[in-house]
């Protein structure tokens, strides 16, 4: 029952998601081709969102008392550009990102369930190469 509260926001970011059609396998279909605003006005927004939480959330002391600290990265470039190709291109030949697959489903959008064993497989695969791949 403590989980509760997580299932309750869970429901309202799909909602959130359905109805702003950040879900729509079309909306994504005009993003790839460049044609609409729509999609980049929603990323745009949860970004810029972010930043600004994450900014406020690091001037305050958090539950336990201690400031917020965010771990610097190694630099490189080739592993984003390598890691965000691979994304892309599997974001549109399947027309959903990795989060919103589970709430196509809630839509009754069961073919998605092929995209998730894919993302699945895909993963699994990963595991299996992550220690020969470069980091």
């Amino acid at each position: 029952m403590k989980y509760i509260k997580f299932l309750f926001v869970g429901i309202i970011f799909g909602i959130v998601l359905v109805k702003s059609e950040a879900v729509s396998w079309y909306r994504i279909y005009e993003m790839f081709k460049f044609e609409s605003f729509h999609m980049y006005g929603i990323i745009g927004t949860a970004v810029i969102t972010g930043i600004v939480l994450l900014l406020i959330s690091k001037k305050y002391k958090n539950i336990n008392g201690a400031f917020m600290t965010v771990p610097k990265k190694d630099k490189g470039y080739k592993r984003y550009i390598i890691g965000g190709t691979i994304f892309g291109l599997g974001w549109a030949l399947s027309g959903a990102c990795p989060g919103p697959m589970y709430i196509l489903i809630g839509t009754g959008a069961f073919s998605v369930l092929i995209v998730i064993l894919a993302a699945l497989l895909g993963t699994y695969v990963y595991g299996l190469l992550k220690d020969k791949l470069p980091h």
